[in-house]
C-alpha cells in the first residue's frame, strides 16, 4: 500500500502539471481549431518530459539533492542567476493563472464571478501549502485529478470512428483556414505545456521531500512511466471531445469553462460533475507545484533551508518566498487580466525558456561526480541530445511566431 500512495507523486505531476489549465486550454482549443492534426504534438511532448523527468528524479535519487540546487554548483552562479530569472517569471505567470483557474473551477459551482473568490481560492492554496504534509498534497489533489478520465469516458460514450481518428492522427494536416505559422505556433503552444518547467523542478525536489534514495530507482522510473503517459491519455482525450464535438460546430475554446463544453454536451451531469472536479484538482494541484516550486527554486539558489518535511519555521524564508508569490499572483488577477490569456503567454514563454532548465539536466545526469555509475546510458543520451536540440530549436523560432501570428490569432 505505501508503494501504491507513493506512485502518487507521479500521478500528482501529470494531473496538476501536465494537465494544469494550460494543457486544459491548449489541447482544447487545438481540438476545436485543428481537429486532430497537432495530437503527435502531445506524444513528442509526453517523450520529453518522461525523458527528463526520470533524469531529474534520478540525480536527486543518487545525489540527495535536486536538480536546481546543482545548477549553480555545476554550471556557475551566472547561469544559475539566469535560470532562476527565467524559472521565477514563468513559475509568475503560470501560479497566476493556475489560481485563476481554481476560482473558476469554483465559479462553475457557485454561480458568482470568479474575482470574487479569488482570495478564497488563493488563502486555501497557500494554507495548505504551508500546513498539510507533502504527501497528503500528492494523494489529494494527485487522485482528485483523475476525475479527468471523464472526457475518456464522454468519449467512449460518444463513440467516434476510432479508424478514422487513427488515421488523421497519423496524416496530420493543416485545416484549409489555418496557416502554417499558427500551426506551428499552437504546436509549440502544446509542447512547451507538456514540458512546462516547474514540472521537473517539482518532481525533483519531491524526491528528496520524500527522501528518495538509490533504492528508490525503481520507483521513480514507476512514477514516471506511469504518471506523465496518464497525463497525456487525458490530454489526447480532451483534444478529442473538442476535436468531436465543437470543431463542427466552428465554436473555438477562449474560457476555461468550455473546455467543459463537449463533455456537457454529451453526457450526464455526473460526467460533467466530474469534470469540474478534475478541473478543480488539476488547477489545485498544479497552483500548489507552482507555489512549492517558487520556493524550491529561490531557497536552493541562495542555499536556504527549504521544504515541507522541516517545521515551517525552520523554512521561514522558503514559506515566505511562496506567499510572496501567491499574494502577487493574486494582485494581478485582481485587475481584471484574461486568465486564459496569461495561460497562453506562459506556456508559449516556457517554450522559449525550456534549454535553460533541460541542459542543466542533461550536463548532471552525466556527471559521474554526482551520479557514479548511474549517469545515462548512450541510448538515453541520444534520446535526450535529440530532444535537447528539438528544444533549443523552438526556443529560436517561439518568439518569431508569436509576433507573425499575433499570438495565435
Amino acid at each position: 500500500m505505501k508503494k501504491l500512495f507513493a506512485i502518487t507523486l507521479g500521478i500528482l505531476t501529470a494531473i496538476g502539471g501536465f494537465v494544469d489549465i494550460g494543457d486544459l486550454v491548449a489541447n482544447a482549443a487545438a481540438g476545436a481549431r485543428f481537429r486532430f492534426g497537432l495530437a503527435w504534438v502531445v506524444f513528442v511532448g509526453v517523450g520529453g518530459i518522461v525523458v527528463y523527468a526520470e533524469m531529474a528524479g534520478r540525480v536527486a535519487s543518487i545525489s540527495g539533492r535536486p536538480v536546481f540546487s546543482l545548477v549553480r554548483e555545476r554550471l556557475g552562479p551566472r547561469f544559475g542567476l539566469a535560470n532562476l530569472f527565467a524559472s521565477l517569471f514563468i513559475n509568475f505567470l503560470t501560479l497566476t493563472a493556475e489560481i485563476a483557474g481554481v476560482a473558476i473551477a469554483l465559479s462553475m459551482v457557485a454561480s458568482v464571478n470568479y474575482i470574487l473568490l479569488v482570495p478564497f481560492a488563493a488563502a486555501l492554496i497557500w494554507i495548505l501549502m504551508w500546513r498539510l504534509p507533502f504527501e497528503r498534497l500528492e494523494q489529494i489533489f494527485g487522485l482528485a485529478g483523475l476525475a479527468l478520465l471523464a472526457f475518456l469516458y464522454a468519449l467512449i460514450q460518444f463513440g467516434p470512428d476510432w479508424g478514422e481518428i487513427v488515421s488523421q492522427v497519423t496524416h496530420p494536416a493543416i485545416t484549409p483556414d489555418e496557416s502554417v505559422f499558427t500551426y506551428a505556433y499552437f504546436a509549440i503552444g502544446l509542447f512547451g505545456a507538456a514540458m512546462t518547467p516547474y514540472e521537473v523542478f517539482f518532481f525533483s525536489s519531491g524526491a528528496v521531500e520524500e527522501r528518495w534514495t538509490r533504492k528508490d530507482l525503481a520507483l521513480n522510473r514507476a512514477n514516471v512511466y506511469v504518471g506523465f503517459p496518464l497525463g497525456g491519455v487525458l490530454s489526447l482525450s480532451i483534444m478529442a471531445m473538442a476535436a468531436l464535438v465543437l470543431a463542427p460546430l466552428h465554436i473555438g475554446v477562449d474560457t476555461l469553462p468550455q473546455v467543459a463544453l463537449p463533455v456537457a454536451a454529451t453526457t450526464g451531469k455526473i460526467a460533467l460533475a466530474c469534470v469540474i472536479l478534475g478541473i478543480f484538482a488539476a488547477t489545485f494541484g498544479a497552483a500548489l507545484e507552482t507555489g512549492l516550486s517558487t520556493g524550491y527554486t529561490i531557497a536552493q539558489y541562495f542555499g536556504w533551508q527549504w521544504g515541507k518535511y522541516v517545521k515551517p519555521r525552520q523554512a521561514a524564508r522558503f514559506h515566505i518566498a511562496i506567499l510572496v508569490a501567491v499574494l502577487a499572483a493574486v494582485f494581478v488577477i485582481m485587475t481584471g487580466v484574461d486568465p486564459v490569456l496569461v495561460t497562453e503567454y506562459s506556456i508559449v514563454l516556457s517554450a522559449a525558456a525550456l534549454p535553460l532548465t533541460y541542459f542543466p539536466i542533461l550536463v548532471v545526469s552525466n556527471d559521474p561526480a554526482y551520479m557514479g555509475e548511474h549517469t545515462n546510458g548512450r541510448v538515453l543520451n541520444t534520446i535526450a541530445t535529440a530532444y535537447f536540440v528539438l528544444i533549443a530549436a523552438i526556443a529560436v523560432v517561439t518568439i518569431p511566431l508569436m509576433i507573425i501570428t499575433k499570438g495565435g490569432a
